[in-house]
């Protein structure tokens, strides 16, 4: 399995904010957030729309153990998904926005193509 970016995190707060940022982004289409979190975000959010794409029962129970609402579970399979179907891969989009004025952490858009 491929390295994961710790985000600061201990592992259960990071699994979780990742589930809450794809759900998030699965039922908004665009969502903002540092640069790094939204690189992480991409990966799980493509991983759940490739199995929304396949469409089948097992794949639905697979998104539905990771993504936190059922609404967007329905919708990845009904809408999101087939809009997606002649595309392989590469169905989110990150722009860079520049520091955050807090703490100068480099903030992103993430949005769906």
């Amino acid at each position: 399995m491929a390295k994961q970016r710790k985000l600061g995190r201990v592992t259960a707060h990071r699994n979780l904010m990742l589930r809450n940022l794809v759900t998030d982004l699965l039922r908004s289409g665009r969502i903002q957030t540092t640069e790094t979190r939204a690189k992480e975000t991409r990966r799980m959010a493509e991983k759940m729309i490739t199995l929304g794409k396949r469409g089948d029962l097992h794949a639905k129970r697979q998104v539905l153990s990771y993504v936190m609402d059922r609404d967007v579970v329905a919708a990845l399979f009904d809408e999101i998904a087939p809009k997606y179907s002649e595309r392989n891969g590469g169905y989110t989009r990150i722009m860079k926005l520049g520091p955050r004025r807090g703490d100068a952490a480099e903030m992103a858009i993430i949005e769906l193509v």
